[in-house]
Formats: structure tokens, C-alpha cells, sequence
């Protein structure tokens, strides 16, 4: 079996300008999310369906702790200018998202693309897709909307990333990888201190074939882009997960991974410690 460990670095391309803290000693379970599964409200009650739809993946939004969750844009929205009361982070999974100072001009965010907007900083969002999807990513809740007239410097600065902008490394890159492989890696966020989060985007090749072994406390897993078919040990059914599903992992735990041969597949990890990933001999 191809065998990728996948570590911690310093995030790349100047994305560390955000220093939200990234402790988070929460353990993960084995657990999956799709889209039957999926309960959606509004992200701001306040402006209902003026506002944005929320589906939450993992954790509570409306609670202290970390947690993630789906944001569902129509085509043209555009919020009114507005701060949060917590740093988040972004990842677009489908359309076009723009999140600035509402006096910048519109740098649309295509699938793929990641972006971080500090707590206490004025922006607004607008989407421009036929359908608009981002996985939302907070290290403390709750998550909440609050006016202008709040605004405050935190100390942290916003990022923008396009998809283009990202650096994938491959095995011909990195020293850390034992063996040639055609998964690909591109970190965006942390650092390698024991305990501490970090994040990565995989990407699975057309027809990849392995598992994925999680070593760390706390790995949480989002699909994309692309569809896969995932088995875990301990349940006979395969979870068919899509762009926006879900995946926790304890311990120790290992998740069989299977991508169709016509598309690739990319996967947004969050983990405080290492992972594995191993692809069968058929795929070498």
C-alpha cells in the first residue's frame, strides 16, 4: 500500500496572518453526515429568510465550544455591512463568494477557495452563483451578528485565498511523505505544536482506493469537492458522501475510501495531531 503520513506545518502563501487560537482538546467519534441528515435554519434568526441558510455539521453554533457548519447563499445575496463576535473560517464548497470591506471591489471565491474573517471586523458577504455553498469553521461560539457600531480590531487580519492561489504539494515535494503517491496536500492553517489544530486541504485522485488511519485526538473531515463511498469497520452499510457531508474520527479509527474513476475528490481536515493516508496496490 502507497502510505502518506500527513503532518503539521506552518500554513503557506502568508495565510498565518490570522492567530485565532487553535486549541481544541474536544474528542472526536466515529461519525457520519450526509445530506438526508443535514437540519437547516437561519444563520441570523433575527432577518430570517433574508438571511442566509445554516446546516450544522459537527459541534453547536449556538454554544461555546467549536464547531462547523454549512452556510446556503441565494444567487445575489448581499448582506448589509456587519461584524461578528468571533474569528471563522471559510472554505467555498460551490458558486461564487465574496466576503470584504463593503467599499472593495468583488473578488469572487470559486469552489475550493478559502478565506478567514476576524471577530470584530466591518465586511459584508455576497454570492453570485446559481447555488452558493461554504463550510463555516468557528473555534468558539456562539456564532452571532452583531452591528457596525460594535466593530473592533482584535489584532487579526482577513484572508482571502482563490483556489488558484493554493500550493498543492506532492510527494515529490515533501520529505515527510514514506512513499510516491498521487494524493496531494495543500495545508492552510496551524502549526505543528503537539495538541494544537490544524488544517489541510487532500485531494484523492480519479479511482483512488485506501483508507484514511486518524492518530490524533480530534480529526473532523468535509467533503469538497466530488462524491465518494466511505465504510467504516464497525457498520456493514458504505456511506455515499457528496460536496457539504461529513466525517468525525476517533482514535486509532480507521475509514476505507473509495472515488469513482472519472473525478477527483477534495477533502477539508481538521486534526490536533497526525493522519494517514493509504492507498491500494492497484492504485500504484
Amino acid at each position: 500500500m502507497k502510505h502518506i503520513i500527513i503532518y503539521s506545518m506552518l500554513a503557506i502563501a502568508g495565510l498565518t496572518n490570522a492567530q485565532t487560537p487553535t486549541k481544541d482538546n474536544t474528542k472526536s467519534k466515529n461519525e457520519v453526515v450526509t445530506t438526508q441528515d443535514i437540519k437547516w435554519g437561519w444563520l441570523n434568526p433575527l432577518r430570517g429568510d433574508k438571511s442566509p441558510a445554516a446546516g450544522q455539521l459537527w459541534g453547536d453554533r449556538t454554544d461555546t465550544l467549536a464547531s462547523g457548519f454549512l452556510v446556503k447563499f441565494k444567487k445575489g445575496f448581499s448582506s448589509p455591512p456587519h461584524i461578528h463576535n468571533v474569528t471563522y473560517r471559510g472554505v467555498v464548497i460551490k458558486g461564487l463568494l465574496h466576503n470584504d470591506d463593503e467599499n472593495a471591489k468583488h473578488m469572487w471565491l470559486p469552489s475550493g477557495s478559502f478565506w478567514v474573517q476576524p471577530a470584530g471586523e466591518a465586511h459584508i458577504t455576497a454570492a453570485d452563483g446559481e447555488e452558493n455553498l461554504a463550510y463555516i469553521e468557528i473555534q468558539e461560539g456562539p456564532y452571532l451578528v452583531k452591528s457596525t457600531i460594535e466593530a473592533f480590531d482584535n489584532g487579526e487580519r482577513p484572508v482571502n485565498v482563490d483556489k488558484s492561489n493554493l500550493v498543492w504539494l506532492s510527494a515529490n515535494d515533501i520529505t515527510w511523505v514514506s512513499n510516491k503517491s498521487d494524493v496531494e496536500t495543500a495545508f492552510l492553517w496551524g502549526n505543528h505544536n503537539e495538541g494544537e489544530l490544524r488544517a489541510s486541504l487532500i485531494k484523492l485522485p480519479a479511482g483512488f482506493k485506501g483508507e484514511i488511519k486518524n492518530l490524533s485526538l480530534n480529526f473532523r473531515a468535509v467533503i469538497i469537492q466530488g462524491n465518494l463511498m466511505l465504510q467504516l469497520p464497525e457498520y456493514k452499510e458504505a456511506y455515499k458522501l457528496n460536496a457539504g457531508n461529513y466525517f468525525g474520527a476517533e482514535k486509532n479509527s480507521t475509514h476505507y475510501i473509495t472515488v469513482k474513476d472519472d473525478q477527483e475528490v477534495i477533502i477539508y481536515i481538521r486534526a490536533n495531531g497526525k493522519f494517514e493516508v493509504l492507498a491500494t496496490s492497484d492504485n500504484e
